[in-house]
């Protein structure tokens, strides 16, 4: 079966918050290490948190961009993973990366277990020239579960420039309990999908995201932006191809387990 998209061909890649490995080989390549300090971190869900840093040597980015984070032990064995910016672009030398703690994950679990406000950290990029939206037109967001990391970065720019009406975001998870961003995510501009348990009141039942779901939010002329797990990310771009998104404007982050 042929993708739905016109991404650069690659598997589904190890790599938190959906980023294209294609352009992480390329781009990465180019952009210096530096290091970065962390000024805050704030818990999204009881396996999420988000990391604030200030870049020493920051550079212009764009909104579903990504930063490689590296880690080195004393012995000199490095790990690296690459994260997805959940900031929108403000003009400041500081990014935001929301990083789920896996287990065996060597780098999400020493981020999240041993890393404190003041500790400096590897990173480099910011990488991506494929799965960015430039704020200029209409954006359809669909994302599952951690996937939703770089189109909130979408969402955020758009609401700080006034232009919340320029995208839909769906966001797709488990429950309640499961969603990022939740005191800020809620909005005219955004659709929640729960899965498995739905708080009280909810009007949707609990069920897989589906035609439905989608259907009402495609709007002519607007590009999709899928993000999620391999499984998640093809299911969803069929989802927007059958309702009329070009096949050539659908793009899609997908990512694996490892971290």
């Amino acid at each position: 079966m042929t993708e739905p998209t016109v991404s650069p061909p690659g598997t589904d890649n190890e790599l938190d918050g959906g980023v294209n490995p294609a352009d992480a080989g390329e781009a990465g390549r180019r952009s210096p290490w530096q290091m970065a300090t962390v000024t805050a971190i704030h818990r999204e869900t009881a396996r999420a948190k988000t990391f604030r840093f200030a870049l020493s040597d920051p550079a212009p980015r764009m909104a579903g961009q990504h930063y490689v984070l590296r880690l080195t032990a004393p012995d000199g064995y490095t790990a690296q993973r690459s994260y997805s910016v959940a900031s929108p672009p403000d003009g400041s030398n500081e990014i935001e990366l929301t990083i789920e703690r896996l287990e065996g994950g060597e780098v999400s679990m020493f981020l999240h277990d041993d890393v404190v406000v003041g500790d400096q950290i590897e990173l480099r990029g910011p990488i991506g020239r494929w799965f960015v939206w430039d704020a200029m037109a209409p954006a359809l967001l669909v994302g599952g579960g951690s996937g939703v990391v770089p189109l909130m970065a979408m969402l955020r720019l758009a609401r700080r420039l006034g232009r919340p009406e320029l995208v839909r975001l769906v966001v797709s998870v488990r429950s309640p309990g499961d969603l990022y961003y939740p005191d800020e995510l809620p909005g005219p501009e955004s659709t929640v999908v729960y899965t498995r348990s739905a708080p009280p009141g909810s009007s949707r039942p609990p069920g897989r995201l589906t035609n439905a779901d989608l259907e009402p939010l495609v709007r002519p002329a607007e590009t999709g932006y899928v993000c999620g797990s391999a499984g998640f990310a093809d299911a969803a771009s069929y989802m927007l191809v059958d309702l009329g998104v070009p096949t050539g404007q659908v793009r899609v982050e997908r990512f694996g387990p490892t971290g």
